[in-house]
């Protein structure tokens, strides 16, 4: 199971807590001389992650030395502090432990620092249930949709595309998987981030992980005496679950 981190873990910068994040990486990219690049969007975008891709962009036609290295610091000091007092998404915790206790692995595939979900999971004690935490690198161009990030925690859980399954609450995440060839589950914690979802091409989508407990839960209290239980195999089943609609 691969999941993202920002929603469907936690909420990192609840309501408009990232501005100023971004809003200290429009100051360095202005006092680098800089300022230029961004555009009015640009200028004015709560997510320091369109700061930072701007940058990137603008440098491969013009010389900035440094600075997209000094805005990722900065971005990444930031989204280590917001880890810490990050708002845990609900029910998240119980299925990452019932999924442990099904052994089955799982990968933190995130857009943001790795340095920030390891953070916030060691904090909440669950970094002990995930096998692979793979992030943001120092190209931006390889963020989600990229499915660079997806490649990466396959390729470290030894798995192939046809035997995960991604949780995203994004349309970046919807066409990461489906670069990848990753089944996909969306969450989205209001109406509009479910029509969001829907709009991107995810087929299935859910409001809450009610749906995903009752499937973790039947299974493994059913055979949680057996001795002889094998590798689990919920990542596929879950697919099937889910097959189609919102839940």
């Amino acid at each position: 199971m691969l999941f993202d981190f920002d929603g469907p873990i936690c909420q990192l910068f609840p309501g408009d807590r990232s501005r100023p994040v971004a809003d200290e990486l429009r100051a360095m990219t202005d006092a680098f001389g800089a300022g230029d690049v961004l555009t009015s969007e640009e200028r004015v975008d709560k997510d320091p992650h369109a700061v930072l891709k701007a940058v990137h962009r603008a440098g491969r036609n013009r010389s900035l030395p440094g600075l997209l290295e000094a805005l990722e610091g900065l971005v990444v000091s930031g989204e280590v502090e917001a880890a810490r007092r990050a708002w845990p998404t609900p029910d998240a915790d119980t299925l990452i432990d019932l999924l442990s206790k099904r052994r089955t692995r799982m990968a933190v595939v995130t857009n943001n620092s790795p340095l920030a979900a390891e953070a916030y999971l060691d904090d909440k004690c669950l970094r002990r249930h995930f096998d692979v935490i793979q992030g943001r690198t120092a190209d931006p161009s390889r963020m989600k949709p990229d499915p660079d990030v997806v490649f990466r925690a396959l390729r470290d859980l030894k798995f192939a595309s046809q035997d995960a399954v991604m949780i995203g609450d994004t349309g970046a995440d919807v066409d990461a998987a489906g670069r990848a060839g990753v089944a996909f589950i969306g969450y989205g914690r209001n109406a509009g981030r479910r029509e969001h979802l829907r709009a991107a091409g995810a087929t299935v989508v859910i409001g809450s992980y009610g749906p995903l407990l009752r499937q973790a839960r039947q299974p493994w209290e059913a055979r949680q005496g057996e001795a002889d239980e094998s590798e689990d195999t919920f990542a596929g089943g879950a697919a099937g679950h889910h097959g189609g609609g919102d839940r």
